[in-house]
């Protein structure tokens, strides 16, 4: 049976430039690269970039990584200095996250997700 996700790849289509952009702009640990896949640590989940394969446009918004951070706010601020364009500015959700939506430089969907447990607990038990 299914422990846990041990990672999500995507195609890209400049491997150097989009390694540069997950380690440089958004500081994620890099694990490892060869000369066609990037490995880096996301909490225990690996994001792996390939340079092979098939590389389709993604459907708008799909597939979408949220990544946990503990200030949406601060962290887009933080991110548009460094020239990372957000889809919009950082908003509330109906089940207690505030989001705040990108693209990698290959149109993958990405956001970064601050959760408010208590209002994500309430707004998800069971009616």
């Amino acid at each position: 049976m299914v422990k846990r996700i041990w990672d999500v790849t995507f195609t890209v289509s400049d491997l150097p430039k989009t390694v540069h952009f997950y380690e440089k702009i958004l500081g994620l640990q890099k694990k490892y690269q060869f000369r066609d896949y990037a490995g880096f640590d996301c909490g225990g989940v690996e994001l792996g970039l390939r340079s092979w394969g098939e590389r389709e446009n993604p459907r708008q918004g799909e597939p979408c990584i949220d990544f946990a951070v503990d200030n949406v706010d601060d962290v887009y601020h933080a991110l548009r200095e460094k020239g990372v364009e957000f889809a919009d500015e950082p908003k509330d959700t109906a089940w207690g996250g505030r989001v705040a939506s990108f693209s990698d430089p290959d149109g993958n969907s990405l956001q970064f997700v601050e959760i408010d447990w208590d209002k994500y607990l309430r707004a998800c038990a069971p009616k």
